[in-house]
């Protein structure tokens, strides 16, 4: 199967994208919300690595079936999540499929401020946690996407986004919510985010 992630960078390429700018992110904002991938072709899409477990600071997607499904307002059956810590039974992370487009791109910028280097490659991750959530006022638009994920609930592997893919990954458009129409889930999010 053709990379997906390979096919929007080259396009990028042509046009005379600089990868990591905020043109770039811009660029990928628009092109990737015309697509409608199929989230399990995404999960075998080569430039994913699929693991077991996760790390902290590294990027996945993933099914969920969350424990609690009948008593939650809404939730998202395939979160991308940027893994912040362990937690009891699983992990917490950041869900960024619970922002509206406009602030998950200011959201992505400003982790993109924490990396631990610059070469975008294996050893490059996002350096958080949630007492730097609580302090840094450019990332308080994590409220409405830090979520506690059980490892039993987890429904496939995890594909690990690479570093490169970052950008492109967060503006597919693959969210999967249950319950509840983007509309509303992104409505929600900007209230948490004023409070």
């Amino acid at each position: 199967m053709a990379s997906l992630f390979q096919k929007l960078e080259l396009e990028a390429f042509r046009a005379g994208i600089t990868p990591r700018s905020k043109e770039s992110m811009a660029w990928f904002r628009q092109k990737a919300q015309r697509l409608r991938p199929s989230r399990r072709d995404l999960l075998r899409d080569e430039e994913l690595k699929l693991r077991n477990r996760t790390a902290v600071g590294k990027m996945y997607m993933y099914f969920y079936d969350p424990k609690t499904k009948d008593t939650l307002p809404y939730y998202d059956r395939f979160p991308l999540t940027v893994i912040i810590g362990p937690a009891p039974k699983g992990f917490y992370g950041l869900n960024l499929h619970y922002l509206p487009l406009d602030i998950r791109a200011k959201f992505l910028d400003a982790l993109l401020d924490t990396l631990t280097n610059e070469r975008y490659d294996d050893t490059t991750k996002f350096r958080i946690s949630y007492d730097m959530l609580q302090r840094a006022s450019k990332l308080r638009a994590f409220k409405p996407c830090l979520k506690r994920y059980l490892s039993s609930h987890v429904r496939s592997r995890f594909a690990m986004v690479q570093p490169p893919e970052w950008e492109i990954a967060t503006f597919l458009p693959t969210a999967d919510f249950e319950k509840a129409s983007l509309t509303t889930v992104y409505k929600d999010s900007r209230k948490k985010m004023r409070r």
